[in-house]
């Protein structure tokens, strides 16, 4: 499981759902699992919220732990992004390292979350960090976050179990911007044959109070140039599994509709549209007992 930013992107959508009951027959009693997971993401550009802070290939590996609280689910994980290579080009670099090094560990974002459902919706709550291990002194300064950017946010989510699985997210900066950045996505999976479907994505962004502050001597931070909507993103994607491993190549093409969301090189300030994509491999493992099986007999 990927950052909870990482919703219906090449990132993210592998939340796991524990469930406490299945019905057959019978009720059957279930024992819920602990389950963890591993993902590493390969993508040609770092975007995040439609903003792009690595416009080079990126390798974003995650670790996360689900464990079963009564008929919830409490999870605990991490998520990095490592510029690979060196990007230090003034006029053609974005990145988010600032080009000291290739292989460099640019973003680690910390988060715990805690989900449950309620009928035919999930609702989750959570807080996650953002930590930028980056040098002051770093050559390139176009895209470069340092630790005068760590910060914190707070999140809520609600999806719902209904066709096009609609899932509305709202997360509040508590530290540097104090502003929130609400999310809505839908998606829907498109069957190309027995064995091979085309996940399809749509996610809008829109800032509510993330903006450029109107106190030019403010000292709170900003992500966007406004209020109101961000960008949308949509995306197409081809899962498979190998062995343990599903793997997952993904396009995404981004609208800009916020000034920055339109930057995607220092010389290029004013794009309208982006193309993004990449391939993740996920590995997870349910750890624990599993469902009693059914002996066909009544009570």
């Amino acid at each position: 499981m990927p950052s909870p930013n990482r919703r219906r992107t090449i990132r993210g959508g592998l939340y796991p759902v524990l469930l406490c009951a299945a019905f057959s027959s019978y009720t059957v009693p279930v024992h819920a699992q602990t389950q963890v997971g591993v993902d590493l993401g390969f993508s040609s550009a770092y975007v995040w919220r439609g903003l792009t802070r690595t416009n080079k290939p990126v390798a974003q590996p995650a670790v996360y732990a689900s464990i079963p609280v009564g008929n919830a689910s409490v999870t605990l994980g991490g998520w990095a992004n490592i510029d690979l290579g060196k990007y230090d080009g003034l006029t053609d670099d974005i990145s988010e390292s600032g080009g000291s090094s290739s292989f460099n560990f640019a973003e680690f974002e910390p988060y715990a979350e805690v989900s449950f459902p309620l009928g035919r919706t999930t609702l989750t709550g959570g807080v996650m960090g953002y930590v930028y291990p980056n040098s002051k002194s770093a050559p390139n300064p176009f895209g470069l976050m340092t630790s005068e950017a760590n910060t914190v946010e707070l999140y809520g989510k609600v999806g719902l179990d209904v066709p096009l699985s609609p899932e509305l997210s709202v997360y509040y900066d508590v530290d540097k911007i104090q502003g929130a950045y609400i999310e809505g996505t839908v998606s829907y999976s498109l069957a190309a044959s027995e064995k091979i479907s085309v996940d399809l994505g749509a996610l809008a962004g829109l800032s509510a109070g993330r903006g450029v502050p109107d106190d030019p001597l403010s000292d709170q931070q900003s992500n966007f140039s406004d209020d109101g909507f961000t960008h949308l993103d949509l995306s197409a994607g081809v899962p498979f599994t190998a062995g343990a491993l599903s793997i997952t190549p993904a396009l995404h093409l981004v609208i800009a509709g916020d000034e920055r969301t339109k930057i995607t090189s220092p010389t290029n300030l004013d794009s309208d549209l982006k193309l993004w994509g990449g391939v993740s491999l996920s590995w997870s493992k349910a750890l624990g007992l599993e469902a009693e099986p059914a002996d066909g007999s009544g009570p």
